[in-house]
């Protein structure tokens, strides 16, 4: 889900509950790590004079054990589209309206309503696979490329340990919902995944793995989004090392809204941060910067035609229309869900 790497004052996943604001010198914003254009911040905080600071989280259970926590000091949030809904109705997100927005009406209903009213279409895409074009020749078609590796890449294999992104895979090849919530599906989704164990190096988000000098240069193949094949490019400096593919059997479709925090002690400068971030000029170059697509409809005007034309970047109609959004889970299934994936990483450590 992001590009351009960032060198910020916060290392990724250090969420810290008291980040360092002073006064209304310091926006806090909470985003995944190289998932902004700082050009975009550092334009803003010359006219503004307030400095925005970043923490960055590596997956959806991180980021809202920060968001639930009251003590934390959060202006801005970056959160998909079920967080946004879930955390908004929960009077945690602040609700947005043109009014004091004005760059929400350069966005069709069709995105600002997947925020729920809480927040602002950011970036979307898709999940899929990412792997190095070095060491697996023949580009992955199908979840059972991930699932079900041949033996070259046993230990070789990056996954997530998020509660909802790292069962998508299982799901959508066993034909389920992304969002299945029974049981018995879960423990087929289950048997998949305990069956893939011993080809996982990592539950590591991949942009985070690899950046570890013992694991990076060992990870072959990863669960992960469109975008993240330029961070991991820029990371290890070398172009078109990493690639992307969307399996046949279709993926999730997701959008990340940027939000303000109800808690925030700065709204009026969250909110004139969140207008100059998502309005037309500045989705434009953040998209450009990142090579992913903006859902701003004037910004859209300011993209050259060859990369609206990138399949790679525009995922195409037909991928879109087999994939599937996020939902809000039950909480039986949710705690289903982290059972799983904590004994699936309690199995790697003791290995």
């Amino acid at each position: 889900m992001r590009k351009s790497l960032l060198m910020a004052t916060a290392a990724a996943v250090a969420l810290s509950t008291s980040l360092p604001a002073t006064a209304a010198e310091t926006i806090n914003l909470l985003i995944w790590e190289a998932y902004i254009d700082p050009s975009i911040l550092s334009d803003w905080t010359a006219r503004t004079g307030i400095d925005v600071h970043q923490t960055y989280y590596d997956s959806g259970d991180a980021r809202d054990e920060v968001l639930s926590n009251p003590s934390s000091d959060i202006d801005l949030v970056v959160t998909g589209e079920n967080g946004a809904r879930l955390f908004g109705d929960r009077g945690i997100l602040k609700s947005l309206s043109a009014d004091t927005l004005p760059s929400l009406l350069e966005y069709d209903d069709s995105w600002t309503k997947r925020c729920g009213g809480y927040g602002v279409p950011y970036l979307w895409g898709t999940m899929g696979i990412l792997y190095r074009s070095d060491t697996v020749t023949a580009a992955p078609t199908s979840w059972a490329d991930l699932m079900k590796p041949g033996e070259p890449l046993r230990h070789h294999i990056a996954m997530f340990d998020d509660h909802n992104e790292a069962f998508v895979p299982a799901l959508v090849l066993l034909g389920k919902s992304i969002n299945a919530n029974d049981e018995a599906t879960l423990r087929e989704a289950f048997q998949l995944m305990k069956a893939q164990a011993p080809y996982v190096l990592t539950y590591d988000y991949v942009i985070t793995s690899i950046q570890n000098p013992e694991v990076g240069p060992e990870v072959h193949m990863a669960l992960g989004y469109s975008g993240d094949q330029h961070v991991l490019d820029e990371m290890t400096g070398k172009e078109r090392l990493w690639r992307y593919a969307v399996p046949a059997e279709g993926t999730l479709f997701w959008l990340d809204c940027m939000a303000v925090s109800t808690r925030s002690k700065h709204t009026e400068a969250a909110l004139d941060l969140l207008n100059h971030i998502t309005s037309a000029r500045s989705a434009a170059r953040n998209a450009i910067s990142l090579q992913m697509p903006t859902a701003n409809r004037e910004a859209l005007k300011l993209i050259p035609a060859d990369m609206r034309e990138n399949a790679e970047i525009y995922t195409a109609p037909e991928i879109l229309a087999k994939s599937q959004y996020q939902e809000e889970l039950s909480v039986p299934s949710v705690q289903s869900r982290r059972r799983i994936i904590s004994s699936l990483v309690q199995f790697r450590d003791t290995r």
